[in-house]
């Protein structure tokens, strides 16, 4: 067996065996994400931070070129011979899938496996019910129509917007037990965004480079949610509901703008779950409406339904796929997961004994 034989060979079984390696999640949580993880995240956003072009559309396009030359490859040497071709391409793209797939849970798969985040807070079952969701939601109501008019001047430093929500992010991982901290993402645009608005996709971590990746079609009080939510991605948490929960509370540390974000979101979550009839959107004052109105307004005009559902139900089984059983509806969970967790003053989560 020649060298190159056995390297296709090596890499498919690695990839396999991998997929399907019971890794215990105390193993992951301990070794990998707290650890492993958390010294190469920073090092390698920091990388990509250091420009606004997407790393992930370079890897996209050169990969793309490389099949491409690749394809024509075989078919010129096999000429003729066109199911050896065929096969020769065939074992090229799967060992080419496996490689990348042994990179994606070095540099950040993995986390899909880790030990829940509501396994490491004090939470309380009892207290998810519908009239708590129904006074969460009027208190976001209180929130959004306290912070509107605030939230439409820039506190931030105006040389970078994003400077006192990379501030509260910081503290939210710290609040939440965090050793090393992980470094925010340069929100990027990229190739896919006419991609992402046609599939109501926001926003995206790209799990190779560790960039932050934002559709260009948000409103400005949707952007300060949406980045923290991928900066919560950055910080290791991969379930969506728990990226949701690290979003909202890095929100609500930041300046009146990221607040208004964060609570403007969780409203809409909470209400979607409450018949219309009892949840507080009457007590909603006329901007925080008429933002609510202008989002729908632009899911409406960008979002594709045939797109969006192809996008969703390739990302339901890719959720799965690692583990996630819930799919895509772990984006809702994010309720309960607040509505469960004991927060001292200032929305602090409490948490529980670290076991060593």
């Amino acid at each position: 067996m020649t060298v190159r034989r056995g390297v296709l060979i090596l890499i498919p079984a690695l990839a396999v065996s991998a997929a399907v390696m019971p890794l215990s999640a105390e193993w992951v949580e301990r070794v990998y994400s707290r650890r492993v993880y958390l010294v190469l995240q920073p090092w390698l956003t920091g990388f990509s931070n250091l420009t606004s072009l997407s790393l992930l559309d370079l890897l996209i396009i050169v990969g793309i070129g490389w099949w491409i030359a690749a394809a024509v490859g075989s078919a010129r040497r096999h000429r003729g011979r066109v199911w050896r071709a065929i096969s020769e391409i065939a074992v090229r793209s799967a060992v080419s899938a496996a490689a990348l797939y042994l990179v994606f849970l070095t540099v950040w798969g993995l986390n899909y496996r880790r030990v829940p985040l509501a396994s490491k807070l004090r939470v309380d079952p009892s207290a998810v019910s519908a009239n708590a969701a129904r006074l969460l939601a009027a208190e976001a109501v209180t929130n959004v129509n306290a912070l509107y008019a605030a939230s439409r001047i820039d506190g931030n430093d105006a040389a970078s917007p994003d400077t006192l929500l990379a501030v509260a992010f910081a503290r939210a991982q710290t609040d939440l037990g965090a050793m090393r901290l992980a470094r925010p993402g340069r929100p990027k645009h990229t190739l896919l965004d006419l991609y992402f608005r046609g599939a109501g996709v926001e926003g995206m971590t790209d799990p190779y480079f560790l960039e932050t990746l934002v559709a260009g079609g948000l409103l400005p009080f949707e952007r300060p949610f949406v980045i923290a939510h991928e900066w919560a991605h950055l910080a290791g948490y991969a379930d969506e509901s728990e990226a949701n929960f690290v979003g909202w509370l890095t929100c609500l540390h930041g300046s009146p703008r990221d607040r208004y974000s964060g609570w403007l979101y969780l409203y809409s979550e909470v209400a979607s779950g409450l018949p219309r009839g009892v949840h507080p959107g009457a007590d909603l004052e006329p901007g925080p409406r008429a933002d609510l109105r202008a989002i729908a307004k632009r899911v409406s005009r960008e979002v594709q339904p045939l797109v969006a559902e192809a996008g969703w139900r390739v990302y339901d089984r890719y959720l799965k796929a690692n583990r996630v059983e819930a799919g895509t509806a772990s984006y809702a969970n994010v309720v309960r997961l607040i509505l469960a967790t004991r927060f001292e003053s200032d929305w602090r989560p409490e948490l529980k004994p670290i076991e060593r």
